[in-house]
């Protein structure tokens, strides 16, 4: 397989071989619902809290005597029928995330791969043609390539792309070796930068 590699102003300069084993197999979306889902359950901060009766301030004293008064009984402050009392079965801080086996995950990311290329939504860009940390640059030479919401992929760390589309709300970008599902999705287009191919080309 091949794809046409690009310069900064939208004109091919050259093409790239493909590994089929990564660009060419089968989509299999099940399979990437699996992982997004992974993903997304690892993000989670699982910090939500609520307090039972044992937890909230206040007097484990009767308010008033069991019988007699007229009232309906009562054992303390706390309980959950009173306002302000503890909660019963509230949430508790807990670990949402979970994993998956490496086959799967990988298999999952040939696949959104795959798909980007099937649907022509990745461009391989031999430069994006930056002098300078310059937001309005790296948002024009996107403009140029069709790719204004885009996950840009970079080999190394580059501090002119990274600084340059921090405040471009609709762009990402990330080091080939955090290259994920969930990204690869979320945005419309993947721009592959320079020889950033090369670490996914032949395996990852």
């Amino acid at each position: 397989m091949e794809a046409p590699i690009l310069n900064a102003s939208n004109q091919q300069v050259g093409t790239k071989n493909l590994d089929d084993e990564i660009f060419g197999g089968p989509v299999n979306e099940a399979l990437l619902w699996e992982v997004v889902r992974m993903q997304l359950a690892c993000r989670r901060q699982g910090n939500h809290a609520a307090k039972t009766r044992a937890e909230v301030a206040g007097t484990g004293k009767k308010p008033w005597k069991q019988k007699g008064s007229g009232r309906a009984r009562v054992g303390e402050r706390r309980n959950p029928v009173w306002r302000g009392g503890g909660i019963v079965f509230g949430p508790s801080p807990r670990d949402y995330s979970y994993s998956m086996p490496k086959k799967k995950r990988r298999a999952a990311l040939f696949s959104a791969l795959a798909s980007k290329l099937r649907d022509g939504e990745m461009i391989l860009v031999e430069s994006l043609g930056l002098a300078e940390i310059k937001t309005k640059s790296l948002a024009d030479a996107l403009g140029k390539l069709n790719a204004s919401n885009a996950l840009i992929v970079i080999r190394d760390a580059d501090p002119i792309i990274e600084r340059s589309a921090r405040n471009l709300p609709k762009v990402k970008v990330l080091r080939s070796a955090g290259l994920n599902v969930y990204d690869i999705l979320r945005f419309d287009k993947l721009v592959v930068v320079g020889d950033a191919l090369d670490s996914l080309n032949g395996g990852i």
